[in-house]
C-alpha cells in the first residue's frame, strides 16, 4: 500500500469515526432512560420533535451551517454532538495511524467507541450500563483470539483481575467508611478495559484513573464544599487512562520500569 493509498484510507477512517459519533450521540441521549430505543424514532429536535432531514444531520458539518440551532425551532444545539463526532474522528484517525487496516484497528475502534459513550454517559449520569460494558468484555475476550497485541489468557486474567481489583476496593472503603465510593459499573468497566488489553494493563489504568480522580474531586470539593461527601462519577476516568495505555504502552511500560523496578547493577 503507498503512501496515497494509506492517507485515503485513513481520511475515511476519520470519517467512519465521526459518522459512528453521531450514533453515539443517540446512544448517550437515548440508553439512559427507561423504555428509549436507540433505532426509533429517527432523529429529530428535542425541542420541537421535528425529524431532521439527512443534511441537518451530518456530523460536525451540519452543527456548523446551521450555526448551532435548529432550523425549525432556533434551540440551541447542544456542543456534546460535535464534540462526541469530533472525539470518534480523532480516535479513529489515531487508530488507523497505528494500526492500519487491519483487525486491530477493528477491535480497538470497537473498544474507544464503548470508552466514549461510557465516558459522556457517566459524567452526565453517573451510570455505567450494563448493556455497553458486558457485552463488551465478551466481545473483547473473542477479539483476543483475533488481537496479536492480546491473546486470550491475558484477556481472561484482565477480566478476572479487572473486577476484582475495583470489587476489594470497593468493599474495602464501604468496610471502612461504611459509605459506596465505587459502583458496580466502574467494576464491570474495568473487567471490560480488561478484556480488550489485558491485564498487564490494569496496574497502569488503575493508578492512572486514580490520580486523575483525586486531582478533580479535590477542586470538586474546593468549589462544592461537601468535604468528603463529594461525588465524581469514575467513569471517565478509567476510560481516559485506558485510551492513554492503548496509544502509548510501550512509553508506559519503560515508565514504569524506571519507577518501580530497581536499578540494574
Amino acid at each position: 500500500m503507498n503512501e496515497t493509498q494509506l492517507t485515503t484510507l485513513t481520511v475515511f477512517s476519520a470519517i467512519l469515526g465521526a459518522l459512528i459519533g453521531s450514533f453515539l450521540n443517540v446512544v448517550i441521549l437515548r440508553l439512559p432512560k427507561e423504555d428509549a430505543s436507540i433505532v426509533f424514532p429517527a432523529s429529530h429536535c428535542p425541542g420541537c420533535q421535528t425529524p431532521l432531514a439527512w443534511y441537518d444531520n451530518i456530523p460536525i458539518l451540519s452543527f456548523l451551517l446551521l450555526r448551532t440551532r435548529c432550523r425549525h425551532c432556533a434551540m440551541p444545539i447542544s456542543w456534546q454532538y460535535p464534540l462526541v463526532e469530533t472525539a470518534m474522528a480523532l480516535l479513529a484517525f489515531a487508530l488507523f495511524r497505528q494500526f492500519g487496516p487491519t483487525w486491530t484497528f477493528a477491535i480497538y475502534f470497537i473498544f474507544c467507541a464503548a470508552l466514549l459513550a461510557v465516558f459522556v454517559i457517566d459524567l452526565h449520569h453517573q451510570i455505567i450500563p450494563d448493556v455497553i460494558s458486558l457485552p463488551g468484555i465478551i466481545v473483547g475476550f473473542a477479539a483476543s483470539f483475533l488481537n496479536p497485541l492480546v491473546n486470550w489468557q491475558s484477556s481472561a486474567i484482565g477480566i478476572l483481575v479487572g473486577g476484582g481489583i475495583l470489587y476489594l476496593i470497593a468493599a474495602g472503603y464501604y468496610l471502612f467508611t461504611k459509605r459506596e465510593g465505587m459502583g458496580g459499573g466502574d467494576i464491570k468497566l474495568l473487567a471490560m478495559i480488561g478484556a480488550f488489553l489485558g491485564w498487564q494493563s490494569l496496574p497502569f489504568v488503575v493508578f492512572a484513573s486514580s490520580i486523575l480522580g483525586s486531582l478533580v474531586g479535590i477542586g470538586a470539593m474546593l468549589k462544592q464544599k461537601k468535604g468528603g461527601r463529594t461525588v465524581i462519577p469514575y467513569g471517565p476516568f478509567l476510560a481516559i487512562a485506558a485510551v492513554l495505555y492503548l496509544f502509548f504502552q510501550p512509553e508506559i511500560s519503560r515508565l514504569f520500569d524506571l519507577l518501580f523496578l530497581p536499578p540494574q547493577s
